[in-house]
């Protein structure tokens, strides 16, 4: 931890010194960039404004895409469901193997983003109630910081699990310049915590530019208490109480509902609009994705982009353990197999794979290679199955519970669920989950907190440690956890490195 806090100071004033564009023009106020010191700058309104802008900076690295992989994909690539033509990205293959160590740049990078976005959300939470400004804007921006904070401790928590808790800014001359490592209880009391003020903050319950929401709010607050009712912590039943009555808040808000057309989960036009929650934004041109080139086939000549990197794809076996009628598995709704050629839009090419459709934008890659598309962090179909899910699992598989998860089928259109035990109704809200959330960086997440994993090929939940992966791997203790990266390990001798690596 000692070289990312270090410079803390120097990345805080980089991140507000830069001129951020977050999706739409009025989402930010340029800074003033006349007297700045962390002594005088905190002395106006925008630069309450400015500081917060900068926590969200952090959400972009780990989407960040090329011919080296992605770190997003390290998440997918441990699930055993998702494939790569990539033999570059080392990287990826050494997490899709099972042989991954603590010098994959994927998690390095995951660590230092968000621990920047931390260092940034404790500077806003310190200095902005100093501010003379309107109450309620000020109120606003504090519970955005807060969210954030909940937000990449709740990602690092879940991924590395032996973590500093770090609520205060630091210099050179803190105690915490070498932070013990924090319980696991503490640290979900800490996102709690955070998302009970947000909760409170008087976000509205939805921001068309992309800022946080009161929805977004309660749905990570209901996906943490999922969590916690779960592995590790097994803190009790009513936590799945606590998930369903937070996941029925948004669903009772009716601000929310279910996209009818498959089509606008990847549409520029519908970003932070319909079922999307909260997203990480993007602007073609200004604040472009990258990671529309991981998506497409390795050098098939299909798309206008120069780079086809073919850096993920989902598995066969998974997309033929979908139900027999499934929607989703139809050409180009989440996934896609054929593709015109660039250089002859008329002719078709067989691309033998099943490539991500749901994250695809067609224009940019038929014309711009400039994508202003969003990537979704929470939808309302997550916030249906965690409802589904948690209130089984509280008073079983009551009316309401079918509802919510029946909405999700009959989009697909799969007939709906009915008499169904706990039992089965509770592995029946899992394959959904593993299906509609599929490549979203949701599924390892269930996985570890389950202990379960979906065998696609006989269609039957197992044990998460000791499941065999399609093509060979067999699940380990040790991947319960991810490394911690060893340049951390190295630099605070406080930190130990998880179990197995």
């Amino acid at each position: 931890m000692k070289k990312n806090i270090k410079k803390t100071g120097r990345v805080i004033l980089i991140s507000l010194l830069m001129i951020t564009t977050w999706g739409c023009t009025e989402f930010l106020d340029e800074t003033d960039k006349s007297n700045f010191t962390l002594e005088n700058y905190f002395t106006r309104p925008e630069h309450a404004t400015s500081v917060v802008n900068s926590i969200y900076e952090s959400l972009r690295p780990v989407m960040e895409s090329g011919f080296g992989g992605g770190p997003w994909m390290m998440l997918e690539f441990a699930t055993g469901l998702a494939n790569t033509e990539l033999g570059q990205a080392q990287n990826s293959l050494f997490v899709r193997s099972l042989i991954n160590n603590s010098d994959n740049g994927y998690g390095q990078t995951y660590w230092t983003s968000y621990y920047r976005g931390i260092a940034n959300a404790n500077l806003a939470i310190e200095k902005i109630p100093e501010i003379e400004m309107d109450s309620e804007t000020q109120n606003k921006l504090l519970g955005e910081a807060r969210f954030l904070r909940a937000y990449y401790y709740y990602n690092l928590i879940r991924i590395f699990g032996n973590i500093p808790l770090i609520t205060t800014s630091i210099d050179l001359t803190s105690p915490e310049l070498y932070p013990d490592p924090a319980t696991t209880a503490a640290v979900y009391d800490q996102i709690i915590a955070d998302l009970e003020v947000a909760e409170n903050a008087g976000l509205p319950w939805r921001d068309s530019s992309g800022r946080v929401s009161l929805g977004a709010v309660k749905t990570l607050m209901a996906s943490a208490y999922l969590t916690m009712a779960g592995y590790p912590l097994q803190a009790g039943d009513q936590y799945y109480q606590l998930a369903a009555e937070k996941a029925n808040d948004v669903i009772q808000s009716g601000v929310y509902d279910l996209f009818t057309d498959y089509d606008k989960l990847h549409s520029v036009e519908d970003k932070n609009q319909g079922e999307n929650i909260f997203m990480i934004q993007y602007a073609a041109f200004t604040v472009p994705s990258s990671w529309q080139v991981s998506i497409i086939p390795y050098n098939r000549g299909i798309s206008a982009y120069s780079s086809e990197t073919g850096g993920i794809f989902s598995n066969q076996e998974f997309v033929g353990a979908f139900e027999e009628g499934d929607k989703r598995t139809d050409e180009k709704t989440f996934f896609y197999t054929e593709y015109s050629l660039e250089s002859d839009r008329s002719s078709i090419k067989e691309l033998g794979d099943y490539y991500i459709w749901k994250h695809f934008d067609e224009e940019a890659q038929l014309n711009s290679t400039s994508s202003g598309l969003n990537w979704p962090v929470f939808r309302y179909a997550e916030v249906l199955l965690i409802y589904a899910e948690a209130m089984n699992e509280a008073n079983g598989p009551t009316d309401a519970a079918f509802e919510a998860v029946n909405k999700i089928r009959e989009r697909a259109e799969l007939p709906a669920l009915e008499g169904l035990n706990q039992q089965a109704f509770r592995e029946a809200v899992w394959r959904e989950k593993w299906v509609e959330l599929c490549f979203e960086n949701k599924t390892w997440f269930d996985m570890v907190r389950l202990r379960k994993a979906w065998n696609v090929t006989t269609g039957e939940f197992e044990e998460y440690v000791g499941h065999q992966f399609t093509y060979g791997p067999t699940i380990k203790e040790r991947e319960l956890l991810f490394p911690i990266p060893t340049a951390e390990i190295r630099n605070n001798e406080k930190l130990s490195q998880n179990q197995g690596y």
